[in-house]
């Protein structure tokens, strides 16, 4: 979105396409979940107004494939192969969603971008990303933030001395009520121990940063991993 109040800014994304396409060349396998708040905000007042829930949570995936279809465009201009597969059936623009055949892709090295959220209502991206990363095997998420340092410790909105969070576990972030994903996103990171690392993206080259191991942002992981990470790590 850019500076603006919603839409699309093209050179916003040209800067993460570069940033995502410097993340493949170190080898890395790179998969993308889009919102579509950007393509959103445009009907808010529609929503306001009592559309149905159901029918706003589908115009808000269908804001997401129009988001994969122009990152897919920012990504392809740098000549990154991509693959655009969406969980709500559009195959004239966008491959159905299908595990083992974003696997191969990955395997392949191409990025792959999903699109269509879950392909249910009641459900966010954030539960989208969630489940690609567990059903597809990634490692982690690493979740871009606009303008948020990580995981802060309280409302910055209403509490001036809010202070970011280095490390946090999913169920203490969930007991505290700590806005990094909704309740079903984070129990289903828990529950399959897909550690989540938080970090503003406004600075995209951050996605760089986070892929390359720096400790920006926020960590967000089992407290047994974090355990036995503690226990194998040296005193420092």
């Amino acid at each position: 979105m850019g500076d603006r109040e919603f839409g699309q800014d093209p050179g916003r994304m040209a800067a993460i396409a570069e940033a995502v396409r410097d993340v493949r060349e170190l080898g890395t396998e790179v998969a993308i979940v889009v919102g579509g708040g950007n393509i959103w905000r445009g009907m808010e007042e529609v929503a306001r107004q009592g559309m149905d829930r159901a029918s706003a949570d589908y115009s808000g995936m269908l804001g997401t494939v129009l988001n994969a279809l122009a990152v897919q465009d920012a990504l392809e201009r740098l000549g990154v192969f991509t693959r655009v597969q969406s969980a709500l059936e559009i195959q004239e623009v966008a491959e159905p969603y299908i595990r083992r055949r974003a696997i191969r892709h990955l395997e392949k090295g191409r990025v792959v971008i999903f699109a269509g959220g879950t392909g249910n209502p009641f459900f966010t991206t954030d539960t989208a990303a969630a489940l690609r990363a567990c059903e597809v095997g990634a490692e982690t998420i690493l979740m871009g933030k606009n303008g948020v340092e990580g995981v802060l410790d309280a409302d910055p909105r209403l509490d001036a001395d809010a202070k970011l969070l280095t490390e946090i576990s999913h169920s203490e972030a969930i007991k505290r009520g700590l806005r990094v994903m909704d309740t079903t996103a984070l129990t289903l990171c828990m529950e399959n121990d897909m550690p989540i690392r938080v970090f503003n993206v406004n600075d995209e080259r951050n996605i760089v940063r986070v892929s390359r191991g720096e400790r920006i942002g926020t960590l967000v992981r089992t407290a047994a991993t974090a355990a036995r990470s503690a226990h194998r790590e040296p005193a420092r």
